[in-house]
């Protein structure tokens, strides 16, 4: 007689969701957030903050002013190369970067928290990919936020391609958010 062992497997999908999925990173309540305990931000770049490649905007460059006056650490993790964070970064100011972060890997946002001196407790992440930044900042285990792109359909090939699976994957999303018992809503404006 062959035994039968049961074994739960967490499904991989969980790590794709975020765990909150706003319209836009300009909408989010930072005041509120910083008041539950939140000191690190780390934000991707790229229809994030700003359409694909456009250059740091009056808003963005307000935005980060807002955040340091808070009293949060901000950083910008992008898997782009060093010019184009580095040009942002000079530009809002008030944020360190990382470039070429190797995203979804862990370790790019393991250096961001080292780098804020913050951890995965205090720390909360806000991009506009499920592929690269949703599911690299599970991994790590920090908070996740999910923004709409600021410009879709404006992106290099790749990334296009990307938004076709993650269509599918946000479909999962949303049964998730009517059953799932970790969402945890982000405040917003």
């Amino acid at each position: 007689m062959c035994p039968f062992y049961y074994v739960k497997i967490e499904p991989m999908s969980r790590n794709l969701y975020p765990r909150d999925y706003v319209d836009s990173t300009y909408s989010i309540d930072f005041k509120k957030l910083y008041e539950q305990g939140y000191r690190g931000v780390i934000f991707d770049v790229d229809n994030t903050l700003v359409p694909h490649n456009a250059p740091a905007d009056d808003r963005a460059i307000a935005f980060f002013k807002e955040l340091n006056d808070i009293g949060f650490q901000a950083l910008l993790l992008s898997n782009n190369k060093e010019p184009r964070v580095k040009k942002f970064k000079e530009a809002v100011t008030y944020c360190s970067y990382i470039y070429k972060a190797g995203k979804p890997g862990k370790a790019g946002y393991e250096k961001a928290m080292d780098q804020m001196g913050t951890d995965a407790s205090n720390t909360i992440f806000v991009g506009d990919q499920i592929l690269t930044d949703i599911w690299g900042a599970n991994r790590a285990g920090i908070r996740s936020v999910m923004v709409k792109p600021v410009l879709k359909w404006h992106e290099e090939i790749q990334i296009i391609f990307k938004r076709f699976l993650e269509a599918i994957i946000l479909l999962g999303y949303r049964v998730y958010t009517i059953y799932g018992k970790e969402i945890n809503k982000v405040p917003v404006k």
